[in-house]
């Protein structure tokens, strides 16, 4: 079995753009319920419903190889990281986890919480 990652949309062309650029993303096809992106090999399907209702918590999440890189990238092309209170997060909104994991979250345009992690040794 292969997983199929899936988050919700209200707006299909604000995602379709946001999921090419962001995450970079190879946009595979629009259909009637979801755009369908290629996430190395996996789907990602952005099912397109009229009222998203986002969790507090990670809907989805990628596996880098530079995280410190990759942020101060997006956030030169403007997108924010997320900043969480209880988890002390450098200034480019990195948590470094006590086993050496490297994570920072962000949010798409309909609030789902995403996320990059850079694993020890990586």
């Amino acid at each position: 079995m292969k997983p199929i990652l899936l988050v919700a949309t209200s707006d299909a062309e604000q995602s379709r753009r946001f999921y090419s650029a962001i995450p970079g993303l190879n946009f595979v096809e629009d259909q009637s319920h979801a755009l369908v992106f290629d996430s190395g090999g996996y789907q990602l399907r952005v099912q397109k419903v009229e009222k998203v209702v986002t969790q507090p918590y990670t809907a989805a999440g990628w596996e880098v190889d530079d995280i410190e890189t990759l942020v101060a990238d997006l956030a030169a092309k403007g997108l924010a990281m997320e900043h969480y209170p209880f988890l002390e997060q450098d200034e480019l909104g990195i948590w470094t986890t006590p086993d050496g994991a490297k994570i920072a979250w962000f949010l798409d345009p309909d609030g789902n919480v995403l996320s990059f992690t850079q694993f020890p040794g990586e």
